[in-house]
């Protein structure tokens, strides 16, 4: 048993670890990805100083709103279990940013959200968070299968019967998708059917909690911050390609998230395969892949880089063992 003293020097060393793995991977994407950001500014030297400064400002303020919402959200889905005030909110997840950027498939983005709650509401925490992230990921998985069936009609010049195939194969899916969220109470009565998992009802159960209007509530959120980070590609994009179609564009938008969120990742390598994948599937409507390249490094260092920066702020605040330590 680990004395008062022990534990918060050993809170101390967790925090400075975190910090410096958070510090080490931000650097190591600056200079890994210097290239693209040198041709970000190479490529807005030629357009008007006060058009890149009013684009890139609202993609900032954009990028305050997406997470403003998403702390929003976090509110919203943990106050079954814990009342927390709009500030907490907003300290959790943009710690949780922080930690994210350097696990695999951001999972330390639940660590570092659920620290902020007293110890016996953790798990019930993660649980919380997993029905939020799922509604994101219907969003994303929904509108990415309806723009890869334009993608695959327009470009693939499938056979018929298989692009029919095809075609209901993703409606099925989708319908999959939006009716599961709105009955998540199912996905607890099929954890309780496994043995080894039935144990921990009293941790998962919070997920069948939501009623529907709170899951539309949800739903809600996550749609609002789909259109935000969305508007965010079309701005970069439309500033650095003005002549680009808008609907191809942001068709092009959706089958990115779709394809980045069917991919494992780690936020070291996420910026990479997202610039590979928006390279492919941008060349189909436009000859400037240095420039689309550079549109999505642009997003990743706004979107991601920033927030784990501000989100280092709140590390130390973080009680690992209890709300005292």
């Amino acid at each position: 048993m680990l004395t008062k003293a022990a534990k918060k020097i050993f809170s101390l060393l967790i925090k400075i670890g975190v910090l410096l793995l958070a510090l080490v991977y931000i650097y190591h994407q600056f200079i890994e990805k210097g290239d693209s950001l040198k041709r970000f500014q190479q490529l807005v030297d030629h357009i008007s100083q006060q058009q890149v400064t009013i684009t890139m400002s609202a993609i900032v303020l954009l990028m305050l709103l997406n997470w403003i919402l998403e702390s929003i959200k976090w509110k919203y889905l943990i106050n079954r279990v814990q009342k927390i005030s709009i500030w907490e909110s907003i300290e959790a997840v943009f710690c949780g940013l922080t930690w994210a950027i350097f696990t695999p498939n951001r999972l330390g983005e639940y660590a570092g959200r659920v620290l902020f709650l007293p110890n016996r509401k953790r798990i019930h925490g993660v649980f919380a968070m997993a029905v939020g992230a799922f509604g994101q990921s219907v969003i994303t998985n929904v509108l990415g299968a309806c723009a890869l069936m334009w993608y695959l009609y327009t470009y693939s010049h499938l056979n018929i019967y298989i692009y029919i195939w095809i075609f209901v194969s993703a409606i099925i899916f989708m319908v999959f998708f939006l009716v599961l969220f709105f009955h998540i109470q199912w996905i607890v009565k099929l954890l309780d059917y496994i043995p080894y998992v039935k144990k921990y009802h009293r941790f998962f159960d919070i997920m069948g909690r939501y009623t529907k209007p709170e899951l539309f509530k949800i739903m809600g959120f996550c749609m609002a911050r789909f259109a935000v980070f969305s508007f965010q590609y079309y701005l970069v994009i439309h500033l650095l390609i003005p002549e680009m179609p808008v609907i191809q564009m942001m068709l092009m938008v959706l089958i990115l998230f779709f394809v980045q969120s069917a991919l494992p990742s780690l936020d070291l390598l996420d910026v990479g395969v997202r610039s590979a994948t928006a390279s492919v599937l941008f060349a189909h409507i436009t000859t400037q892949s240095l420039a689309v390249v550079a549109a999505v490094s642009s997003i990743w260092l706004i979107n991601l880089i920033i927030p784990a920066i501000l989100g280092s702020v709140f590390v130390f605040k973080l009680k690992f063992f209890d709300r005292n330590v």
